[in-house]
């Protein structure tokens, strides 16, 4: 038997199976899995009914216009057109807004967040849960941090401790007004949301560190690493993918949704010159200012699209093979 007449049996053997097959697996698995799949029900109904039914909505609204108390109207790709061709708050103030606040503070406070907890790592275990704390707080603290601490901080009057201190010191004759001038309101946002990232992600890379096994260390000292900085690279990071691929996701999601940070500072829903508008900002505003409805879900909807790259790139750096 010659080369020519196996090919046909290797090319049946290797052919991928149909949809109709993968399905009576997928049927198969589940009734066979039917009592593990009773215990995840709760969670799996919530799940599609607060995450998937909502997303799906806003997709289909995207393609209307609607504000709310009318009737839905059909307008096709009209609401991403003008979106990307005639909103000029969206394309000169919303996006490049978003763009600078999510490219300083994402990659910011993840290298933050990292740094502080490795920092804190070396530190004796008996004070080590009061430094995890102190940097914890402030985002437990959320609005009551912003409106009692920033606000006051950041007073355009000579009581507030900001412009108290450049007046004792010399650098400014008159007081600012940080909060209310375009060219000062997102640089005070940037350094607050860096002072507020020391979230969930933070607790996971410190919990990260924990799990790393000291035995690496010894062993990779006698591989020739002769300093910190080699550890933390070749040691350090690559045994904690999970946690930095976690402490990415949840920096993606709470940089991009960012939004409600520049209203409790200025007390608007709008910011002076749209100075610190960001994306949510703007789905605010034409979803419970202008009511509609059918625009702010396009924009959701892109969001939505720029978040999944933004996780498949964090996914593609820490992820192991099996997850890309």
């Amino acid at each position: 038997m010659n080369n020519t007449e196996l090919t046909p049996g290797l090319t049946k053997l290797r052919r991928p199976p149909s949809i109709g097959a993968k399905l009576g697996r997928f049927f198969a698995d589940l009734r066979r899995d039917a009592f593990c799949y009773l215990f995840l029900a709760p969670f799996l109904i919530c799940f599609i009914v607060f995450i998937v039914v909502p997303v799906c909505m806003a997709a289909l609204l995207g393609f209307t216009s609607y504000d709310g108390f009318g009737s839905l109207r059909f307008i096709g790709f009209s609401n991403y057109i003008t979106l990307f061709t005639q909103d000029i708050i969206f394309l000169t103030k919303a996006l490049p807004n978003t763009f600078l606040f999510a490219l300083i503070v994402g990659p910011g406070g993840y290298m933050l967040s990292f740094l502080f907890a490795w920092l804190i790592q070396q530190l004796p275990l008996r004070i080590r849960d009061y430094y995890t704390l102190a940097f914890y707080a402030p985002s437990m603290a959320g609005a009551v941090a912003l409106s009692v601490v920033w606000i006051a901080a950041f007073s355009g009057d000579r009581v507030g401790y900001v412009n108290r201190f450049l007046l004792q010191m010399g650098f400014i004759h008159n007081p600012i007004v940080w909060l209310q001038q375009p060219e000062y309101l997102l640089k005070v946002m940037i350094v607050v949301s860096l002072w507020m990232s020391f979230s969930v992600g933070f607790l996971a890379m410190l919990a990260g560190l924990q799990t790393v096994n000291r035995e690496l260390y010894e062993a990779g000292r006698i591989d020739g690493v002769s300093n910190r900085l080699q550890e933390v690279f070749y040691i350090t990071l690559p045994s904690m993918k999970p946690q930095m691929l976690f402490s990415a996701v949840m920096t993606i999601v709470s940089t991009l949704k960012a939004g409600s940070i520049s209203a409790q500072l200025t007390g608007m829903a709008v910011t002076p010159q749209y100075a610190g508008h960001l994306v949510v900002n703007h789905i605010d505003d034409y979803a419970f200012i202008r009511f509609e409805l059918g625009y702010a879900s396009a924009i959701s909807v892109m969001l939505l699209l720029v978040s999944y790259f933004a996780m498949r790139f964090a996914y593609r750096l820490f992820g192991s093979k099996e997850e890309l």
